[in-house]
């Protein structure tokens, strides 16, 4: 996750604290020193919206052996017990577990920052007045571009305005809220529009999503944006960034998932002439250290099993039925995970050989198995040239 305000403003936000900190780049087992990973949660699989694009596979139907409400809630104890400060419930669509809240708030009083990704369609008012009481410390809610393209990739009419709703009710409450924003090829050209609506709808946050090959994603490869289109997305965003810190909006901008849009920042800045800037974006890229899937960020399924991310279920490392999360972490047997607390010495390719490796760590693994079989490849998705990163 790539913070493009704290890159060019240095502002301060919660998880800036996670990311940008002296030795976050030496931690292998956790997000900085003191703390473990932040740890996201496919709380079940079911889904009311079937997007194209889904890591999950998720539906409408309901799946079996999911976490139980004791099970999970062992399981955050455990994560308390390790550190960890943030828990980001996801799915499918987290807030069909009828137990969502009452396990939000009992993470939220062991100390573990509930987060929450959603679809955004099933916030009504009293929802969101609920997500407030109980401590939740963001909703992140879902769009892929606005009316008709959103409800495409959603797979319901109507699911635009639903989210609007669920975003309008957070504000009206004053839940923190932000946008969650996969780019492609079919909506990439509407950022400007996106940032639009961000201003006029009063966001707080948007993360922008690079297009991950996995689940329903994988077959999305050929609808994956171009080296050039990456970069004109990330000069739309960078643009549009700078505007709003011109006007005094406070918007917490980030990207996710390409490690080489810092890099890109840096590079962008050097050409511009402003030194500073470049100075202060290299500092907070190397403070970083890139990709930390497997150190600083692990994801657990609905059945209970650990993973590097979100993304990459088809790799295990354990149950939290069986073992705690912490022993399952930290325990290096397994040779994906020791691989990914070090993987500079396995990567091949351009990522073996660029300059900026310790800025971007090898960027995501499961793209580059995805395209070429081989999880230590070079990854597909870096935009940058040869000549850029030193080759």
């Amino acid at each position: 996750m790539i913070s493009v305000t704290k890159l060019l403003f240095a502002d301060n936000y919660f998880g800036d604290s996670l990311r940008y900190t002296k030795d976050a780049h030496l931690m292998t087992n956790g997000a900085a020193q003191g703390v473990g990973p932040v740890v996201v949660w496919n709380s079940t699989r079911t889904c009311n919206l079937k997007c194209r694009h889904c890591y999950m596979n998720s539906d409408s139907r309901k799946y079996r052996d999911e976490l139980t409400t004791d099970e999970a809630k062992r399981f955050i104890d455990d994560l308390a017990e390790f550190k960890v400060p943030v828990l980001l419930f996801s799915g499918g669509e987290p807030l069909i577990r009828p137990d969502f809240f009452e396990l939000a708030a009992h993470a939220a009083a062991k100390n573990v920052r509930p987060t929450l990704s959603t679809n955004g369609t099933l916030i009504t008012r009293d929802v969101a007045r609920e997500i407030k009481a109980i401590g939740v410390g963001y909703v992140g809610i879902s769009l892929d571009g606005l009316r008709s393209v959103n409800d495409k990739f959603r797979g319901m009419e109507g699911a635009f305005n639903l989210a609007m709703a669920g975003i309008e009710n957070c504000v009206a409450v004053g839940q923190r809220v932000g946008l969650r924003f996969t780019i492609n090829r079919h909506n990439f050209t509407e950022l400007d529009k996106i940032f639009d609506f961000i201003e006029a709808e009063r966001i707080n946050r948007v993360c922008f999503y690079h297009l991950v090959y996995s689940g329903r994603g994988s077959q999305m490869l050929d609808e994956d944006v171009t080296p050039a289109e990456s970069r004109q997305a990330m000069d739309t965003i960078i643009r549009r960034a700078k505007d709003f810190a011109r006007r005094g909006l406070a918007v917490e901008i980030l990207t996710v998932d390409n490690h080489c849009d810092g890099v890109y920042m840096y590079l962008k800045a050097l050409a511009d002439g402003d030194d500073a800037t470049a100075a202060q974006i290299r500092k907070f890229i190397g403070m970083n250290g890139g990709n930390r899937s497997g150190i600083a960020f692990g994801e657990v399924d609905p059945l209970g099993y650990v993973h590097p991310d979100q993304f990459t279920q088809h790799i295990t490392f354990g149950n939290v039925r069986e073992k705690k999360f912490a022993d399952i972490w930290t325990d290096t047997s397994h040779p994906i995970l020791a691989g990914l607390k070090n993987r500079k010495p396995l990567l091949k390719g351009r990522c073996a050989r660029c300059k900026f490796l310790d800025n971007c760590n090898g960027n995501f693994r499961t793209r580059a198995e995805a395209v070429t079989g081989d999880f230590w490849a070079s990854d597909p998705s870096c935009y940058l040239t040869d000549a850029e990163i030193g080759l």
